[in-house]
């Protein structure tokens, strides 16, 4: 078959935006995901019957990541254990002795998705299930938990030199950028507008109670008992788990701390093998989905070690939870599949050749190219649902742009822009994997999460704005991000003042 004539336009854009626009009408997001890969795919085809039935499965057998798959039904399996050895209820007992309110709750949330920086996927997921026993009693939304878990996710991976996403970005720096790929990424976390801005406001969010807009309405809802708001079913089932009463603290806590270590030690490992010759090298040669999966399975081993002894869980409950963690996790899976699916179907039509054509004819002037590139990392971002791929793109354009060492610093504020723009247009895409983590972590309806962060993020966006005008005017980080801040207070000071009245 001879290349489609919609391959490299803006007809690539089709498929994601009708996704996206029908997900965010319908609420419902398995059959928005479907109609935007058969889109895709007749367009592929030419409209053609066959080649497009075709195309939709070469391009979900190429895109779907077996690893992360394997990493979820396994992860499905620990928190199912760490349920039914009695650890969550232990640890939920004991937090309520020692965090006695919801402030404290919101907060104690916050700090534990600060703390585990080290990979996105395993932030989402592990914070959610440590943490949920402790915000359901408190009666916290579960939307509520959802926006906490994402906003501390790929915020700090983002801005935390050891991390996957910085060996990502790492791995996107031309060689002839005329700066190393690790600096460059240090360099650009103080300019990180949406990152640092987004944390403050979570910690804000959570010091001062203040809710707006859908977030507000789950809230209130919460407060009455209704942690879901809507579509609850999803989830009692995988929550009406048989639970030890004998068990302890220990039984959550040591798994946890396992998982952490042993990803850690994976990564690093994973790293030196492929050449790294320190620390900060071997994350940014690391296998980070192995390392994953290995960890998971070293934790697996040692809570059959920790709870058949002491007969908190039977052997036939430690292999039940294989099935059970497999059905905990099938709503992200399926999400994910299609998700994976889409961004396939949008490569094949070549969206990143089109946008990048787009980007590389435009003649923008110097000063406004971070929020202009802001701009396009939010939207394809938002598009294809994936930061890294949006780092794939316009990271090299931007390099490309500022080439010499006078224009080093405008290159560390426009690839920052990038940064920003990448992660805020994830956090706002219904297909962005994270953002699905972040659901499927904080047992939350998918289209919930995504309605209410999308007026949280719209606040953060709108201060980041002004900040990257500011620095593409003086180039200082501490005066773009004290505009930003103020602008963000100024905002949040109104709308707190609308909530009391």
């Amino acid at each position: 078959m001879e290349n489609s004539v919609f391959i490299g336009t803006a007809w690539s854009l089709l498929p994601p935006v009708i996704a996206i626009l029908l997900a965010f009408i319908t609420k419902e997001v398995y059959s928005s995901l479907f109609i935007g890969i058969l889109t895709g795919a007749l367009l592929y085809g030419q409209f053609s019957p066959w080649i497009s039935f075709q195309s939709i499965f070469t391009v979900m057998t190429e895109n779907i990541d077996l690893n992360i798959l394997i990493f979820l039904v396994m992860l499905g399996m620990i928190v199912i254990l760490m349920q039914k050895s009695g650890g969550s209820a232990a640890y939920g007992r004991w937090a309520s002795k020692k965090i006695k309110s919801k402030r404290a709750a919101l907060l104690s949330t916050t700090a534990l998705g600060i703390i585990i920086f080290v990979d996105d996927y395993f932030n989402c997921l592990t914070v959610g299930s440590v943490m949920r026993p402790v915000t359901d009693r408190y009666k916290v939304s579960r939307a509520k938990l959802a926006y906490i878990i994402d906003a501390t996710a790929a915020p700090v991976c983002i801005i935390a030199p050891i991390s996957s996403w910085a060996a990502a970005v790492n791995s996107y720096v031309p060689e002839d950028a005329g700066i190393n790929g690790l600096q460059l990424f240090i360099s650009t976390i103080p300019f990180n507008l949406y990152a640092i801005l987004t944390l403050f406001m979570v910690l804000f969010m959570g010091i001062t109670s203040l809710d707006f807009g859908q977030m507000k309405t789950h809230e209130m809802n919460a407060a009455k008992g209704d942690l879901f708001t809507s579509h609850a079913g999803e989830f009692q089932n995988s929550s009406e788990v048989h639970e030890n009463e004998n068990g302890k603290v220990i039984d959550l806590v040591l798994p946890t701390l396992i998982l952490i270590l042993a990803a850690v030690g994976a990564m690093i490992y994973t790293g030196f093998q492929n050449g790294g010759t320190n620390v900060q090298d071997a994350f940014a040669n690391c296998d980070s989905e192995i390392s994953l999966i290995f960890a998971t399975f070293i934790t697996l081993m040692f809570m059959l070690v920790l709870y058949l002894p002491r007969k908190v869980v039977t052997f036939k409950e430690y292999m039940d939870s294989f099935v059970s963690g497999f059905q905990l996790m099938i709503p992200a899976v399926t999400i994910l599949v299609f998700a994976w699916t889409l961004k396939g179907m949008t490569s094949a039509l070549e969206i990143q050749s089109f946008v990048s054509g787009f980007v590389g004819e435009g003649s923008f002037g110097t000063a406004f190219v971070p929020v202009i590139m802001f701009f396009i990392a939010i939207f394809i971002a938002f598009s294809t649902g994936t930061s890294w791929g949006t780092f794939a793109i316009l990271v090299p354009i931007v390099t490309s742009i500022f080439q010499g060492p006078d224009n080093l610093q405008m290159m560390i504020i426009s690839v920052s822009a990038v940064l920003a723009g990448a992660v805020a247009g994830d956090h706002v895409s219904p297909i962005s994997d994270t953002t699905i983590m972040s659901s499927a972590g904080a047992q939350c309806y998918h289209m919930n999460h995504v309605a209410t962060q999308l007026q949280y993020a719209a606040v953060v966006v709108s201060s980041c704005v002004v900040g990257y005008l500011i620095a593409g005017f003086t180039q200082n980080a501490w005066l773009s991000l004290g505009a930003g801040a103020v602008v963000m207070l100024v905002v949040l000071h109104v709308l707190k003042a609308k909530a009391e009245n």
